[in-house]
């Protein structure tokens, strides 16, 4: 028994059973503030890559969307990293004004950058710097970076939004609707969960189906308060205000199985003011499916079967297995490379087949 147990160590000593590192899922939000672009007639249309370090070289890792006409951008995209303890991740978050004409990066304009480890921002959950242009010369613009844990729901939902009748907010032309939703936290602050497409000229809109975790929308808390709010998009980055509401994952879960959910679309000035004011329009959600994302733990538990097969390549580039050097080599004292892998995979494998 000694002489098996001293196996089971030597093989899980070799393949580093013992020494698995602690990861952790982490999701990083992005706001801007004061951006500016070397055209002071005209706003950027900003757009914030995030890169990291390896072996002394950046490496683009996601993007967010591009938000035109801004310089106080609030970015729905999240960047979903995963964060080692015991090592230090270095990032680095570039703002480029990306030009409608093109989405490249090769005639975009540099607004500035900013460079630190994830392990500052896990550690401060909220970091704000400032942004660094070429030369490292600050300005006046600056970048915050919010870092939140995965709670280890993964499951997401899909979500279908229209509108009826909202508020015409143009002179010329019909109101051009985007929709917001946002995630009220414990701390009353609010964070952006997800931004639709503006639908133009339409005051009927049906916006794309879009999906977001539940972590993301509620934290896994079916009653947390979401706030929606239903803007007029402006080409000149000033969006007028038609109409917000309020709900909360387990009131649009109410939208599954062909059913709808509505509310009523309110602006709180309007209904101060005005004696015969009902709403501003409609929000209808049509549609809202859960996807369970199921784990691996998941499937063991529901009964889930391995089958273990095994198969040697005795090569003769392992050389004479009478020669101690040979992977085949059979020591009288101690397990060879192949007994060990066997043990380690084996063992493991053993309880589920």
């Amino acid at each position: 028994m000694k002489k098996m147990s001293n196996i089971y160590e030597s093989a899980a000593n070799t393949l580093g059973i013992f020494n698995s590192p602690c990861l952790t899922k982490v999701e990083l939000r992005v706001a801007c503030k004061g951006i500016s672009d070397r055209d002071a007639l005209s706003k950027p249309d900003p757009c914030v890559i995030l890169k990291m370090q390896s072996h002394g070289q950046w490496f683009e890792v996601d993007r967010t969307e591009v938000i035109r006409t801004c310089i106080n951008p609030v970015f729905s995209k999240l960047f979903t990293v995963d964060f080692y303890f015991e090592e230090v991740q270095r990032l680095r978050f570039e703002v480029h004004d990306i030009s409608s004409n093109h989405n490249g990066l090769k005639e975009a304009d540099f607004l500035g950058g900013m460079e630190c480890t994830l392990g500052q921002i896990v550690s401060q959950r909220k970091l704000s710097k400032s942004l660094l242009k070429h030369g490292n010369t600050a300005g006046k613009s600056s970048i915050t970076v919010i870092a939140e844990e995965l709670s280890g729901n993964d499951d997401y939902v899909e979500l279908s939004f229209s509108a009826r009748k909202l508020d015409d907010k143009d002179f010329f032309s019909k109101s051009d609707p985007f929709l917001e939703i946002f995630r009220v936290n414990d701390d009353a602050t609010q964070q952006l969960v997800h931004r639709t497409e503006v639908v133009m000229n339409n005051l009927n809109p049906a916006w794309k189906t879009f999906k977001v975790s539940v972590n993301s929308l509620c934290s896994g808390d079916q009653d947390r308060r979401l706030k929606c709010i239903v803007w007029d998009w402006d080409s000149n980055g000033k969006h007028d205000f038609i109409g917000e509401f309020s709900s909360t994952f387990k009131e649009m879960r109410g939208a599954m199985e062909g059913r709808q959910v509505q509310w009523e679309c309110i602006n709180p000035k309007y209904k101060a003011k005005k004696k015969n004011y009902k709403n501003s329009g409609i929000v209808i959600l049509n549609q809202c499916k859960i996807h369970k994302m199921h784990s691996f733990l998941d499937y063991i538990m529901g009964g889930c079967q391995i089958q273990f097969t095994v198969a040697i390549d005795f090569t003769a580039s392992n050389g004479d297995p009478r020669n101690s050097c040979s992977l085949h080599y059979i020591h009288p004292y101690q397990p060879n490379e192949y007994l060990k892998a066997l043990v380690a995979v084996g063992e493991i494998c053993q309880d589920y087949d």
